[in-house]
């Protein structure tokens, strides 16, 4: 028997099966739910930090924005609306780099 079976079938320990404390907590409950205000902090540069070494010095490759997503989701109802923002604030990004320079006047 491995280790985990041999407590869960002791008796002094058998409380912990029953206990809700103990249980895993469920995929759809491990992220905090934000709505559409807070949607920016996804996509704004204002919130991307790019991490070179972690707390304990090792080099890593990541930025704070993968953090954000793997503990925060939009809410149901928003989320539909994210996907389309998003496209929409890079569609923009587009437009404003397509426009003319400050040296020219309109004629």
């Amino acid at each position: 028997m491995s280790s985990q079976e041999e407590i869960l079938s002791d008796g002094r320990f058998s409380r912990i099966t029953r206990d809700p404390r103990f249980w895993e907590m469920p995929e759809k409950e491990r992220k905090v739910k934000i709505d559409k205000r807070f949607r920016a902090m996804f996509h704004d540069k204002k919130f991307k930090l790019k991490y070179t070494v972690d707390k304990r010095g090792r080099p890593v490759n990541y930025t704070s924005t993968e953090n954000l997503k793997k503990f925060y989701a939009l809410s149901e109802s928003d989320s539909d609306l994210s996907e389309s923002d998003s496209k929409e604030h890079t569609e923009k990004k587009k437009k404003k780099k397509k426009g003319k320079p400050k040296g020219q006047a309109d004629s």
